[in-house]
């Protein structure tokens, strides 16, 4: 019996991520008649050449096991999904571009997606469900939560430790951190695109501009 796999979302960025999943399973030698797009309402059957289902309906496949991969950029809502009640058989998917580019002693949660052209270099830990968008890049000795999203182009120097649901847009750049005393951006925090973050950030607050100020507080 065969496993199933498939991406959540068949929007905007679950169609940048449908050919990384294609991609990887022929990597491993897979069909693709194995492949889905996942969503919780259908209203058209096929995007892109791949089927559309309901999440009931992919529960119901008959396989030894099912993987799911959640293409929503949305922090807290990508949480609240993988969050729902599972099946015994319905596992987390990691999916990762072939040429992404992972150095030394890093470690990538489950559920992450890291699309093409980022860079992840030495010794980083990364939580659960990270997204990391094309051209991304993690420096050093970093440390990333859980459910936290890169957009494009964003540049996470060394010694960098972003909590749990940090939302970081388009071509944002955050300098490096200390050893002894890294930089830290926290919580539920949102930076926003362009912006050039050079001190802390506290919890729960959307921070802008060049240098990155709070601009509003999120929580």
């Amino acid at each position: 019996m065969r496993d199933v796999y498939g991406v959540f979302g068949a929007g905007g960025y679950g169609r940048e991520v449908m050919p990384l999943a294609r991609s990887q399973l022929l990597r491993e030698g897979l069909s693709l008649d194995s492949l889905y797009f996942v969503v919780d309402r259908p209203t058209i059957e096929w995007v892109n050449g791949t089927r559309v289902i309901s999440l009931s309906d992919f529960q119901k496949l008959s396989s030894e096991k099912k993987y799911l991969t959640y293409a929503v950029a949305d922090c807290r809502a990508r949480c609240e999904l993988n969050s729902r009640p599972k099946g015994a058989n319905l596992l987390v998917w990691t999916v990762m571009a072939e040429n992404c580019v992972v150095m030394d002693q890093v470690k990538i949660g489950l559920g992450s997606i890291i699309s093409p052209f980022v860079t992840i270099t030495s010794n980083v830990t990364i939580g659960l469900s990270f997204h990391a968008n094309l051209y991304s890049y993690v420096g050093h000795d970093s440390k990333i939560g859980d459910y936290v999203t890169f957009a494009p182009g964003v540049k996470c120097n060394g010694n960098v430790f972003i909590e749990d649901h940090v939302y970081i847009g388009a071509g944002a750049i955050i300098r490096p951190g200390q050893a002894n005393k890294p930089l830290t951006i926290g919580k539920g925090s949102v930076i926003g695109m362009g912006s050039v973050v050079t001190r802390d950030i506290p919890p729960g607050v959307t921070a802008y501009g060049n240098p990155a100020k709070i601009v509003t507080n999120t929580a």
